[in-house]
């Protein structure tokens, strides 16, 4: 079996966790490491769901912090094996996010006395469709493991603080028309051509800014495909135009749905939405919050996009995202993290669950 080395630098560590592969669904022997190396630290209780592993000190502290990071990387792209070319760590997962991974395991190896109780999380299956993640179904199976006042998801952030994320709709509109040959058009009605009212509905639709706790959320709603035609020849009686939708997380759910119907009433189109995943508060008024903020130096950005903070403010578990590397770089082939950031997010961790620390130096500053 592969091991970890938990005592080694964080930088050494990331190495070995981006040279042991572990694509969505593959990810069982790095589970197996990481369950090995986290077992055998006496401070930790440690147990497995599926191929995701969760750790847990019991020191009876009236606040618990959860650390999150999921094990599973997207497909190869040439970018193995890992590589320390100067101040920067390349190799699949490196920046998304293997790189925070190894962080959060320097610190449940490290931190066997911490201020607060803290909980760790690795999980499979992120990178993939919802209903196969690792914390879906360690929800679904032991929803109390996922409980604490602060969970921290190591999701690249350029080691700032992105607090909160937006919501998802998907919904497709249908327009209607009447099939007929081409060469004799004026006999049906062209339903790609009725399309492009809708179109242009989207185009002209000034999207909202939302500001809660001081941060502005971004809406948008985009057309992101058009379906029409059954043949070359045969005027299409049928357009389907799927539209995304990113709403703020102050819309619920329901609140999202109406809003696009709103934009799109029934007795015009037929409106299916397809799914509709809400979004996370950031939840910056809260005490651990708060607390974790002023000791990294950081100032709050919100996230624009869903992330699985979402899946923690279900649960009623304030989340935001902090950790090493770029997210503009994840899922690429020449994907990295700096080694300085690897450091500074450990050093800053360490410091605000060892001691509640003082001010860190500003986030980006190195």
């Amino acid at each position: 079996m592969n091991t970890l080395d938990l005592t080694a630098d964080v930088v050494a560590l990331a190495r070995a966790l981006v040279d042991l592969p572990s694509e969505s669904g593959e990810e069982a022997r790095l589970a197996d490491a990481v369950e090995a190396a986290l077992a055998v630290l006496p401070h930790l209780t440690v147990e497995r769901i599926g191929n995701s592993v969760v750790a847990r000190t019991g020191l009876g502290h009236p606040e618990r912090i959860l650390i999150a990071g999921h094990l599973d990387t997207v497909p190869a792209a040439g970018n193995l094996p890992s590589l320390l070319r100067g101040d920067l760590l390349y190799g699949l997962g490196a920046c998304d996010m293997k790189g925070g991974v190894a962080v959060a395991l320097r610190l449940a190896a490290t931190l066997p006395a911490p201020t607060r109780d803290l909980t760790y999380v690795f999980y499979e299956c992120e990178e993939v469709e919802g209903d196969r993640n690792g914390l879906g179904r360690i929800a679904a199976v032991r929803p109390e493991l996922l409980k604490a006042d602060l969970a921290i998801l190591m999701e690249p952030s350029d080691a700032g603080v992105e607090a909160g994320c937006q919501g998802v709709l998907m919904a497709d509109i249908t327009v209607r028309g009447e099939r007929a040959h081409t060469a004799r058009a004026w006999r049906g009605v062209n339903a790609a051509h009725r399309a492009g009212v809708v179109l242009q509905r989207l185009a002209d639709h000034i999207p909202e800014r939302v500001v809660i706790d001081g941060l502005e959320y971004r809406e948008g709603l985009n057309a992101v495909a058009v379906r029409a035609g059954v043949a070359g020849n045969v005027v299409p009686d049928e357009c389907v135009i799927t539209v995304n939708s990113r709403f703020a997380p102050s819309r619920s759910a329901e609140e999202a749905e109406k809003y696009v119907r709103d934009l799109f009433p029934e007795d015009e189109y037929e409106v299916d939405v397809t799914e509709v995943v809400p979004g996370a508060l950031p939840g910056l008024d809260r005490h651990a919050v708060a607390s974790l903020v002023r000791v990294l130096g950081a100032t709050p950005r919100p996230k624009l996009g869903w992330t699985d903070v979402a899946r923690f403010a279900a649960l009623g578990t304030p989340a935001l995202n902090y950790g090493p590397g770029d997210p503009v770089l994840a899922h690429t082939a020449g994907e990295y993290v700096p080694v300085a950031q690897l450091r500074a997010c450990e050093e800053r961790l360490t410091r605000w669950l060892t001691r509640g620390g003082r001010r860190a130096t500003p986030a980006g500053t190195w």
